[in-house]
Parts: structure tokens; sequence; C-alpha cells
């Protein structure tokens, strides 16, 4: 992610959809996106979190429990927990997709996309998302399981990948 966004991501919001460790679940044991933010946050990323079943409170236990958080930070002065995902990723330069839930495959990319920086990121960690439609809309699209520097330029890439 770091290396996609021009080396580095200090200062640069990063929204995180889905903090489960998978859909259907507020479950948020071993969840990889605690350890995503943890290096966000060691390079100075503004960090705001969706998820549609996870409480505010498990995820702020979550960042304490797994040491996430940058020494002598406290919990609200690193990360944002949004209650509305278009809000969420409003002047976001990035989305990463970490839980596969149904919801955020039916979001209107293009509304999301109108509302950030730019250029405007999306990884999709559990290869969920139409990466075809990302593309014409806008995004600089990565998805989880391709090499770094392997991203979407055109409809071609879609067919080698």
């Amino acid at each position: 992610m770091i290396k996609s966004m021009f080396n580095t991501i200090s200062g640069k919001k990063i929204v995180i959809l889905g903090f489960a460790f998978k859909k259907d679940t507020g479950d948020t044991r071993e969840t990889a996106a605690v350890y995503v933010a943890k290096h966000l946050l060691a390079e100075r990323a503004k960090v705001t979190i969706y998820d549609p079943k996870v409480e505010h409170e498990e995820i702020e236990s979550d960042f304490k429990y797994y040491k996430a958080l940058t020494p002598g930070k406290e919990f609200k002065d690193c990360v944002s927990i949004a209650t509305d995902p278009y809000e969420a990723v409003k002047d976001a330069h990035a989305i990463a997709i970490m839980t596969e839930w149904d919801e955020f495959k039916g979001y209107d990319y293009k509304k999301m996309y109108d509302s950030m920086a730019k250029p405007a990121f999306i990884f999709d960690g559990r290869l969920i998302l139409d990466h075809k439609k990302l593309l014409q809309i806008g995004f600089e699209v990565y998805a989880i399981g391709k090499p770094y520097g392997v991203k979407y330029q055109n409809m071609d890439d879609l067919k080698a990948n």
C-alpha cells in the first residue's frame, strides 16, 4: 500500500472498510485489519475505520490489546470510527477492503470516488469488488495476491490476471 501511494502515506487519510475477521459477524479475533492499521499508523497515516457490526469500543479494545497505537498516543487522536461508509471516505486518499461484507459490493463507488482526494486508491484485500468498474470510475486499483507493481491500468490487465 505504501509503495503504491508514492512511497509515503504520512498525513494521508486511509479508510479501512471492515474490521471483523470475516463477514456476517462482529468477531474481531485475529483480524488482519488491526495489523494493517498498526502499520498505517506507524507511517503516520490518518486511519478511519468503518464496519457494519463491530462496535467502537471493540475496535478501541483491540488496538490496545494488540498494541497497535503509536507509543504516547491516545486512540481518539489516532483513529476515527465512522458510522457511515460515505462519510468515512470523504477526503480520503485510499480505501482498504479488509472484510468481505456483502454490503461493500453494493456501494456507489462513483459517489465515493467523487468525494475522495485524487488520485484515489482502492486496495481490495478480499477480491470482492468489480475491478473493471472501479477502473472505469477512475480508481487506482490494487488487489491482494498480485505482486507489487501490478495494478490494473486497463481492461487488458484484468484479462491477464
